[in-house]
C-alpha cells in the first residue's frame, strides 16, 4: 500500500503538485493526466529521487525515515531514461543486481526472456533510444520490490517486444506486485488489467476510481 500525507512540490514559486492525503491500495493504478500534469514528478518522489515536503510511505516504511528500506522496495523505469554513457549495459545491470540482491541465475533468465543479451556488451553512449528504453524496463525487474513505476513503459518499444512486456508485468502482478504506470498509449483491450486509475490535474492527485 502506498500512502501520502501532505505532499508538496514546488519548482521555485509554482506549485507542482499538492496532495494532502491518497490512500493507493496493492494492484495496478493506470495514472491519467496531460503533459505537464505532474504524473512524472509523482513517479519520481515516489521512487525516491525527487525531493519533496510531506510523508510517502510504502507498506508502512516511510521514505524519509527509512530511506534505504523504503527504495529496496521501489523500483522506476523512466519514460526517456539516461544512464551513464561510458557504462555498458551489464555493468548497469550487475550494479543492480548487487544492490537489490539478486540471483544471477535470476537476473539471467530476465535477460534471455527480454532478448537483450546481444548488446549488453556495448556502452550506453551508443545505445538507439529503444535499446535505452530496453535496458530501463530490464533494470525495473530485477529485485524483489514491492511496487514497481513504469513511466509511459510503451514509447519507443518495437511491437515485437510489447507483448513481453506484459506477459512480464503479468508475471509480476501473479506474484503480488504492484505497479504504477503511466502511458498516454492506450492498452488494448485485455491487455494489461488495471485495479483503478488515479487522476492528475489541477496540481492534485484523486483517488483511484
Amino acid at each position: 500500500m502506498l500512502a501520502v500525507k501532505n505532499l508538496s512540490k514546488k519548482y521555485g514559486s509554482h506549485t507542482v503538485l499538492n496532495v494532502p492525503d491518497l490512500i493507493v491500495p496493492d494492484g495496478t493504478f493506470w495514472i491519467e493526466g496531460g503533459n505537464g500534469s505532474g504524473k512524472t514528478t509523482f513517479l519520481k518522489i515516489i521512487a525516491g529521487i525527487c525531493p519533496f515536503d510531506g510523508s510517502v510511505s510504502v507498506n508502512n516504511i516511510n521514505l524519509k525515515a527509512f530511506p534505504v528500506a523504503y527504495r529496496a522496495q521501489v523500483s522506476y523505469a523512466e519514460a526517456e531514461p539516461q544512464f551513464p554513457p561510458m557504462l555498458t549495459g551489464n555493468e548497469l545491470v550487475k550494479f543492480f543486481q548487487q544492490i537489490r540482491n539478486a540471483e544471477s541465475t535470476d537476473v539471467q533468465k530476465q535477460v534471455e526472456y527480454f532478448g537483450i543479451g546481444g548488446f549488453l556488451d556495448q556502452a550506453v553512449g551508443g545505445y538507439s533510444s529503444g535499446m535505452m528504453k530496453k535496458l530501463s524496463l530490464l533494470l525495473a525487474f530485477i529485485g524483489q520490490q514491492k511496487l514497481i513505476l513504469l513511466d509511459e513503459p510503451l514509447i519507443t518499444l518495437d511491437v515485437n517486444f510489447i507483448p513481453l512486456l506484459i506477459s512480464a508485468i503479468r508475471e509480476q502482478q501473479a506474484n503480488g506486485i504492484s505497479f504504477l504506470i503511466t502511458s498516454h498509449q492506450a492498452f488494448e483491450q485485455n491487455m494489461l488489467a488495471f485495479d483503478g486509475r488515479l487522476s492528475v490535474r489541477d496540481q492534485t492527485i484523486q483517488h483511484p476510481a
